[in-house]
């Protein structure tokens, strides 16, 4: 579809959404602008640095970067990775960015990095267990970061890096696993960090969906468990806090014969306990999702407390209210991530390698 055509469809479409019911107030809902990624192979990741830099990863090898906020976007493909899809992008300046791939082989769960703005790039981590399987990482600062994967035996493989060029194990930190534990490499989100020692880590797969959780940048962790429904394709995909206290957390089911348990759940004391929200219209899994605003920086209309999250095919949405009421983003599917640099800056990115900036 052409970028104006799909540009007036959807303007089209919120201007017939931004009438709430009559005792409402009016919502005054986001600009959606279509940008042209530079590649067509599908994305599945996102990480804005500010306003202007923002780089996304996906399918094929393929990273691609703007330093201009999107009006023009300049697509790569690392080297020796044009078979792997790389579920994650970390990044912190238009040159420094980390980037975490899956393959088919044990050895293809990697960490690049890169200095010079995606013109080369440095393997930093390469897995070695023939049943490792990694789905994300996060960090707390450019030089200090968590990278997560699926459980082994009980037991979490994470490994963590404190100077942005090894990493070191810290399985024996983390807590024990749950029987067929694991998390889910959908968009980079199922990890997520806060301040400088804060983390929080999405699971499902078990008989339970938790967030595994550190104050202490790592050292030491507990699991709690959520109200999102849970099994082996089933669970709790990503997660974002907005400050040290108060988060929220999506998930769902892969199997499409059970598309209704898309839900989200919030936290007020730092991911120990949670609380479903009004169930957020899409279906399937929610793969990803992003805080508006953090605190202190949110702005009007409250939109400190504002997520959008979207859910592939099963369709995108946002709530102004941390879940108690929802607005779906009209014509918007397909999107795997989502993340924002300010409220009036961020994206969604998904298949195809599409992107489009959503401001509030």
């Amino acid at each position: 579809m052409p970028k104006t055509l799909f540009a007036a469809l959807l303007g089209a479409a919120f201007s017939c959404a931004t009438l709430s019911a009559q005792d409402q107030p009016l919502i005054h809902q986001p600009t959606l602008t279509p940008q042209e990624s530079g590649t067509t192979n599908g994305l599945i990741a996102v990480s804005p640095v500010n306003p202007r830099v923002v780089w996304a990863s996906g399918r094929n090898g393929t990273f691609t970067v703007t330093t201009d906020g999107g009006e023009t976007w300049n697509a790569g493909v690392v080297p020796g990775a044009e078979a792997l899809q790389f579920r994650d992008v970390e990044a912190f300046s238009a040159r420094v960015a980390y980037l975490m791939s899956i393959g088919d082989n044990p050895t293809d769960f990697r960490v690049y990095k890169t200095l010079d703005g995606g013109a080369t790039w440095t393997i930093q981590f390469e897995n070695s267990n023939p049943n490792g399987f990694y789905d994300g990482f996060a960090f707390w600062t450019p030089r200090r970061g968590i990278l997560h994967g699926d459980s082994i035996n009980g037991v979490f493989p994470d490994f963590r890096t404190l100077n942005g060029m090894m990493w070191h194990d810290i399985s024996a930190n983390m807590p024990p696993a749950l029987p067929g534990e694991v998390s889910f490499a959908s968009s980079g989100t199922n990890v997520t960090t806060q301040g400088g020692r804060k983390a929080w880590i999405a699971t499902g797969g078990a008989d339970v969906a938790r967030i595994l959780a550190t104050t202490d940048q790592g050292n030491t962790w507990n699991a709690y468990d959520t109200p999102l429904f849970s099994g082996p394709s089933a669970g709790a995909f990503t997660v974002d806090f907005r400050d040290p206290h108060r988060g929220i957390v999506g998930g769902g089911d892969l199997d499409p014969a059970n598309p209704n348990e898309a839900r989200t759940a919030v936290s007020r004391d730092g991911g120990v306990t949670w609380t479903l929200t009004s169930p957020p219209p899409v279906t399937g899994a929610i793969f990803g999702l992003s805080y508006v605003g953090r605190t202190g920086r949110g702005g009007g209309n409250n939109l400190g407390r504002a997520v959008v999250i979207t859910a592939n095919d099963g369709g995108a949405a946002w709530t102004p209210d941390e879940g108690s009421t929802w607005f779906t983003l009209p014509g918007v599917t397909g999107f795997w991530a989502v993340a924002f640099a300010t409220p009036k800056a961020g994206w969604l990115v998904g298949t195809d390698g599409r992107i489009i900036k959503i401001s509030f």
